[in-house]
């Protein structure tokens, strides 16, 4: 009899479930007693693309099965290996504490990491001075260049040329993605180095201590630093200038612009951040629309500031 009794034949499927306590209490179980854990009840945490429960002092990941539809190469491994990169280079992020899969009516891969006690910084950030802004942007922007070094390649992920990894824009008006592919194939981005690939207010934890914890790396990669830096401007930001100002220094707007315009075009989730910091995907039937839109939203953020 299987544990796991829900029915994933597709994304919609594992959408409907991967945050359900009663649907993964029992291979929850089964795993936490493998792992020679207590067996505790599960509580909720931030959802992401995973299943992720608290289970007293640790924290279980339940990754998504190949049923779901969801091609992503192996996570397991891409997060053991930065989880231990980041310990290696004396960075906070949870301990890991075991990794393993289980063959139950679909085959789950999964991680136990310790839970770290603190608050999110999408939360923390609604109560935060600008000082206090600043000195955290600044704290962050010390982590991120200790973390955005080169390294041994690890999933073999070509952020920039795989062209698996472009359905997200796929809602995009059409001479918008021909531009996108031709800029793309002709722009030198610049070196790779390792990159978490989603840094988002919920994936940073302010611990008790006042130390910047991040976690899940599920989607680490090797990619040119604007992968990273344009989501921490636009969807951790939002460009806010305190924030800004703390962690890219004296920028100028059409700096920041191209440092967005670029890191966009090349991330996973770019067409996604698009749509929910930048305007609707018909809104940009070109390049330059994009490059317009970015400098008028860093310029209304600049200007609401001191108004």
């Amino acid at each position: 009899m299987s544990l796991f009794t829900e029915s994933i034949t597709s994304w919609h499927d594992w959408g409907k479930v991967y945050q359900s306590i009663p649907a993964f209490t029992p291979l929850a179980a089964h795993i936490l007693r493998r792992e020679g854990l207590p067996v505790v009840p599960l509580g909720p945490l931030s959802p992401g693309t995973n299943a992720v429960f608290r289970a007293g002092d640790v924290v279980l990941k339940i990754f998504a099965p190949p049923e779901s539809g969801f091609n992503a190469p192996d996570e397991l491994q891409t997060e053991i290996f930065a989880t231990r990169r980041a310990g290696q280079l004396g960075l906070n992020a949870p301990k890991l504490i075991a990794g393993g899969v289980v063959h139950d009516k679909y085959k789950f891969d999964y991680m136990v990491m310790e839970f770290i006690e603190g608050v999110e910084f999408c939360e923390a950030v609604k109560t935060m001075t600008d000082d206090e802004k600043l000195a955290f942007a600044q704290k962050l922007r010390a982590v991120t260049d200790r973390m955005n070094t080169p390294c041994e390649t690890f999933n073999g992920i070509d952020v920039i040329h795989d062209k698996s990894r472009q359905w997200r824009w796929d809602k995009f008006p059409e001479q918008f993605k021909k531009e996108r592919l031709a800029y793309k194939k002709a722009h030198e981005f610049g070196e790779k180095v390792f990159v978490h690939g989603d840094i988002g207010g919920d994936n940073m934890i302010i611990s008790t201590n006042g130390e910047i914890y991040l976690i899940d790396f599920a989607d680490a990669v090797m990619a040119p630093i604007e992968y990273e830096h344009e989501l921490v401007a636009i969807d951790v930001f939002e460009f806010d200038p305190a924030l800004l100002h703390g962690f890219f220094g004296n920028y100028t707007t059409s700096g920041l612009v191209e440092l967005c315009f670029n890191g966009l075009l090349i991330h996973d989730f770019g067409g996604d951040t698009i749509e929910e910091h930048i305007g609707k995907p018909s809104e940009f039937q070109c390049l330059d629309d994009l490059r317009k839109r970015l400098k008028q939203k860093i310029d209304e953020k600049v200007e609401g500031a001191f108004a």
